[in-house]
């Protein structure tokens, strides 16, 4: 891939969507874009942090971007694919993953969706007593290739954002492990179910610390030789230790890293780099947000209460998060002209609104920046992951266009169109 940096590829990409007008203040005021070298960079760099020979299964988590074309960029660089819904798994199944590299989670499977994933072989990771009861009559007449586990809670804790964390003592998911008589109820279901064979968790994402999440895996891990030696035999030979490395959305840093990461369990949790067991993980944030920002023009701008508003094409429908929670999904803003160049007159305090009609519609609140004029870019990093596949359809917005980008070591930026404009009703062009 170029030698150019996070940075200076999100200028060159923004530079050269407004030059071949895939950007436009009449046809195109909105659109997302991925760096795909970024991608592979950060894929490369996830497969590079667990040694070899282990054997492991990086599963990305299709809920951080489900577009098809990115699943397939993700496939081609080596990925496995995680789901949690019969229409992320038929995105991953569109994306040409085979059934053996996709994970199956979800707190509320139906029978036909089970029925599904063992016809196909996929992995699937049980998410109570009671969906393993219903796997039992299944199974008894299923001949499956498909590998089964239990997510169990681990009950570690919250992070600094309760919607995120899954591992609390109350989290709606897994078995935990900590209740009263659940860790030997647990330990007869894998003796009386030897196609019991993996173990899983999963204890958060963004906000969860590092530490957290390696306590978490370390619980998981222990139970997993429990099992093994309860039983006498190695029936478990599989560890899925979810994903959920948090991103630093501050600046264009990663941190922290894969390595970094894997340094932490190979100290808490050395079990799991035996070569004893197969290990999955269920990256997704951390491998796209970084590698995707939006870009919006600014209609309108004007002074209320003393404060400059710029109003943009970009706001709740792209930044759903953000509007509702800014102070936990703080988004950096980027001031640039027209042309793609960055802004570089006197910074000032203003606000930067979307287009949605209500009063929080809000990307930033009293933002210091390069004072915002009519047409002006504003451009939104670090919204790779989540910010493009979950669109609010408020105000019935359309969904903007997505396209991926690649940089030759000349510096020369080629397109590939990951997602149309949509529009939630007929409109004059305009997206």
């Amino acid at each position: 891939m170029s030698g150019f940096d996070r940075a200076e590829r999100r200028g060159r990409i923004l530079r050269a969507a407004v030059q071949q007008e895939l950007l436009d203040p009449e046809a195109a005021v909105l659109a997302g874009f991925i760096d795909l070298d970024g991608v592979h960079e950060t894929v490369t760099s996830l497969r590079g942090a667990f040694p070899d020979p282990l054997p492991v299964l990086h599963a990305f988590a299709a809920k951080a971007n489900c577009l098809v074309p990115v699943l397939e960029e993700l496939r081609v660089s080596g990925m496995g694919c995680e789901v949690a819904s019969a229409g992320e798994l038929a995105r991953a199944l569109e994306a040409g993953f085979a059934p053996e590299r996709i994970v199956f989670d979800s707190p509320a499977k139906t029978r036909a969706e089970l029925a599904r994933a063992l016809g196909l072989g996929i992995a699937v990771n049980v998410d109570s007593f009671q969906e393993l009861a219903r796997l039992d009559g299944m199974w008894a007449t299923a001949r499956s290739d498909s590998r089964i586990g239990v997510r169990v809670n681990p009950q570690v804790g919250a992070g600094s954002i309760t919607a995120m964390s899954t591992a609390t003592a109350t989290s709606k998911f897994g078995i935990p492990l900590e209740d009263e008589g659940n860790r030997e109820r647990l330990l007869r279901a894998y003796r009386d179910r030897p196609w019991l064979t993996r173990v899983h968790a999963h204890v958060g994402s963004q906000g969860c610390p590092p530490g957290l999440m390696v306590r978490g895996v370390a619980r998981a891990v222990e139970f997993a030789e429990e099992v093994n030696d309860h039983l006498g035999r190695r029936q478990v030979t599989g560890i899925d230790i979810g994903g959920g490395l948090p991103v630093d959305f501050t600046g264009d840093q990663t941190g922290p890293g894969f390595d970094t990461y894997v340094d932490h369990l190979r100290e808490h949790a050395p079990a799991l780099f035996s070569g004893a067991y197969e290990i999955i993980t269920e990256f997704g944030r951390s491998v796209m947000a970084k590698n995707g920002f939006i870009a919006a023009y600014v209609e309108y701008t004007k002074t209320v209460g003393g404060r400059p508003i710029a109003i943009t094409h970009a706001g709740a429908q792209v930044a759903t998060r953000t509007v509702f929670a800014p102070e936990a999904w703080p988004l950096r803003v980027e001031a640039h002209d027209a042309d793609g160049r960055p802004k570089r007159s006197r910074a000032v305090a203003q606000d930067i609104a979307g287009p949605c009609c209500f009063g929080g519609d809000l990307l930033a609140r009293d933002r210091t920046l390069p004072l915002l004029h009519e047409g002006d870019l504003v451009v939104v990093p670090d919204t790779g992951a989540y910010y493009f596949s979950t669109h609010f359809h408020y105000n019935s917005l359309p969904e903007p266009a997505v396209h991926g980008a690649r940089i030759d070591a000349d510096g020369r930026v080629t397109f590939r169109l990951l997602r149309p404009a949509r529009a939630a009703h007929p409109f004059p062009a305009g997206y």
